[in-house]
């Protein structure tokens, strides 16, 4: 069963980057983008649309010296991002669930396309000693 892949628009988009539910039209698009090969650059992507605005803000009103401000908001996005990837799984799973596929589906499709690059790439690794043999 093979599901269409309809992209959001950007609007959309930045709501599903702050967590919103997308139309039942995005469900096949929700779906490779947590489990294409991107997957974990899309996420760093999702995290930093989640954290610019608070960046850019935090930037312009604190008072201070202005490499005292950017190194505040340095620290802040490390530690925004260091979250982020601590629970880039879940994140991504429970994205997967709010579009409509059970738990778990996430994990399985990743592993799935794992199995298949590693079975191609032993048979090139196959193709190439035998090359060697002859």
């Amino acid at each position: 069963m093979t599901t269409e892949i309809v992209r959001p628009g950007p609007l959309r988009w930045l709501l599903y980057a702050y967590g919103a539910g997308l139309p039942a039209r995005n469900r096949g698009w929700v779906l490779h983008d947590v489990t294409a090969p991107t997957w974990q650059l899309r996420h760093f992507v999702r995290a930093t649309a989640q954290l610019a605005p608070i960046a850019v803000l935090l930037y312009l009103f604190v008072p201070g010296e202005p490499w005292v401000r950017a190194m505040a908001v340095l620290g802040g996005l490390l530690i925004g991002y260091f979250y982020s990837f601590a629970y880039m799984e879940f994140s991504v799973e429970h994205r997967a669930v709010k579009a409509g596929y059970p738990r778990g589906t996430v994990t399985a499709a990743r592993a799935e396309g794992d199995g298949a690059e590693q079975r191609a790439a032993q048979e090139r690794y196959a193709q190439r000693w035998r090359q060697l043999q002859r």
